[in-house]
C-alpha cells in the first residue's frame, strides 16, 4: 500500500492524514445524527387499530406496548371472554403495522445506509409482531365451546389437562429501558 493515496502517502503528508481523519470523523458524526433522528422519530410512532364493530380501539408504540385503550358503550353487553378476545385481536392488528412504519422511518432518515442492519431489525420486528392473519406463537389457541359441567350446569370451564410452558420473557417495559430503543 505504498502507491498513490496509500498508507505511505499518508505517512509522508501529515496534513492529508489529518484531513482524512477529520472527514472520517465528520462522516461518522453525521451518521450518528441520522441514527439519532431515526430513533427519536421511531419512539414517537403510534399505531391505532379499531375492532371491526368499533367497540375496542387500541394504540401501540413502536415497541409494541399499549399506549391507549378505549371502549365504546357496546362493550357493556360483551361477555368478559369476548371483550378479552377483542382487545387482544385489536392490539395485535395495531402491532402488525410496526415493522412497516419503522421501515418507513428508516428509509426516510437513513436512505440505503446499512441494509443488513436494517434487514435484521425489521426481521426481528416482523417476528415479534406478525401480521394480523399470521399465527402468533405466543398467543394461545382460542378455546372452543365450554362443555357442561358434570352436574349439568354450563359455563364451568374444565380443569386444564396439563400445565403449559411459560411464554418467553418479554422485553422490559419502556419505562424500564433507559434508552427506550426499539432496536
Amino acid at each position: 500500500m505504498t502507491g498513490p493515496n496509500g498508507l505511505g502517502d499518508l505517512m509522508r503528508d501529515p496534513d492529508e492524514t489529518i484531513r482524512r481523519m477529520d472527514d472520517w470523523a465528520a462522516g461518522f458524526a453525521a451518521k450518528a445524527e441520522r441514527y439519532q433522528a431515526a430513533q427519536e422519530k421511531t419512539e414517537r410512532l403510534r399505531l391505532t387499530a379499531t375492532s371491526s364493530d368499533g367497540a375496542v380501539k387500541v394504540t401501540v408504540g413502536a415497541d409494541g406496548t399499549v399506549t391507549d385503550l378505549t371502549f365504546s358503550n357496546k362493550v357493556k353487553s360483551f361477555p368478559l371472554d369476548e371483550l378479552s378476545r377483542q382487545i387482544l385481536t385489536t392490539m395485535r392488528r395495531a402491532q402488525s403495522g410496526i415493522a412497516d412504519r419503522v421501515a418507513g422511518v428508516m428509509a426516510e432518515q437513513l436512505g440505503d445506509e446499512d441494509r443488513e442492519t436494517r434487514g435484521a431489525l425489521l426481521d426481528s420486528l416482523r417476528g415479534r409482531f406478525p401480521g394480523p392473519d399470521e399465527p402468533d406463537e405466543q398467543a394461545p389457541a382460542a378455546p372452543g365451546p365450554v362443555p357442561p359441567s358434570p352436574t349439568g350446569g354450563a359455563g364451568v370451564p374444565p380443569a386444564p389437562a396439563a400445565p403449559q410452558a411459560s411464554p418467553p420473557p418479554r422485553r422490559p417495559a419502556a419505562s424500564d429501558d433507559e434508552n427506550n430503543n426499539p432496536w
